[in-house]
């Protein structure tokens, strides 16, 4: 094997690496295929207004409680419930 054969040997080991990282770089980050947000949606602004029935209800002041009474840290099974679907 001569010395000019070997040599475009050793370029496509560094051309490969770059070859695959560009190919990996465009595929995670689908710059061509994402959506411009700022471009292409019209956001309408419109005034803040607060609902009627934002009213206060409560206010505690002070409280020396480690716990809020009516918590349910400890029942899971209460709080974590499965999303059943009808399968007809």
């Amino acid at each position: 094997m001569s010395d000019d054969g070997g040599l475009w040997l050793l370029a496509l080991g560094p051309a490969g690496a770059t070859g695959l990282y560009w190919m990996l770089y465009r595929y995670y980050r689908n710059t061509d295929k994402s959506h411009a947000f700022e471009r292409e949606t019209d956001v309408q602004a419109q005034a803040v207004t607060g609902a009627d029935s934002d009213r206060k209800i409560d206010e505690i002041k002070g409280t020396r409680e480690t716990r809020i009474s009516g918590d349910n840290v400890h029942a899971y099974r209460n709080r974590v419930k499965r999303i059943r679907t009808d399968s007809s």
